[in-house]
């Protein structure tokens, strides 16, 4: 997906990038990131977007970004960490299915991938998605936010309703404790990669307020 307006900018907050709104992170490309930093898209006037939520919860505190957009993604809240928002889930609720470290490094099951992340996404891609996959270090799960970024900016958050990867009450949860504008979305984890438009969408009516509200 082209967009004049969303451009990638790996290395502007963190340190590497491989892509968000279409589907970056399975590219292939690119050492192991030590950090969830992968998948920031920097939206002209101060809008950010994550593929991690945890990133731009604390990246947002930057005096230039204006808005938070969370696409299916971990809000954290001020002393809690990716690990401990996925630890005791709900009975019921989906588990992902992250493998025990290899070499420090953490990767989804190949053969859970599709069903888990991309269920609505065609096998032949959800396939080369699995086998893509950049690995996050450790810190990615257990670094733990230090001021939530949504306490003091205006954030817009997607939820997907068929998540198997985040489930959709805990997503729900989280864009309600930020006071999130919130549009939910018939879809998986992958939703940047099977609606794109819902994604550019969402983007698209942050970047437009806050233009707006400074205007």
């Amino acid at each position: 997906m082209e967009r004049s307006d969303i451009c990638l900018k790996p290395g502007t907050i963190v340190a590497e990038g491989d892509f968000v709104i279409a589907h970056g992170r399975f590219s292939g490309f690119g050492a192991p990131v030590n950090w969830i930093a992968a998948d920031i898209v920097r939206i002209k006037d101060g809008v950010l977007a994550p593929y991690g939520g945890a990133v731009i919860t604390e990246a947002g505190n930057h005096a230039k970004v204006s808005a938070l957009v969370y696409i299916a993604a971990f809000a954290p809240d001020k002393g809690e960490s990716v690990g401990s928002l996925i630890k005791d889930p709900p009975p019921g609720a989906p588990v992902p299915p992250i493998l025990p470290p290899q070499d420090g490094f953490l990767f989804l099951d190949k053969a859970k991938f599709p069903a888990s992340f991309a269920a609505d996404v065609d096998l032949e891609k959800a396939a080369f998605m699995a086998d893509s996959q950049v690995p996050w270090g450790m810190g990615a799960i257990s670094g733990a936010i230090s001021e939530p970024a949504w306490r003091t900016k205006q954030s817009w958050y997607l939820v997907t309703t068929e998540d198997k990867m985040i489930p959709p009450d805990a997503q729900r949860a989280m864009s309600k404790r930020a006071g999130a504008t919130v549009v939910e979305v018939q879809g998986s984890h992958a939703i940047y990669v099977s609606q794109p438009r819902a994604v550019a969408d969402l983007i698209e009516q942050a970047a437009t307020k806050v233009k707006a509200a400074t205007a």
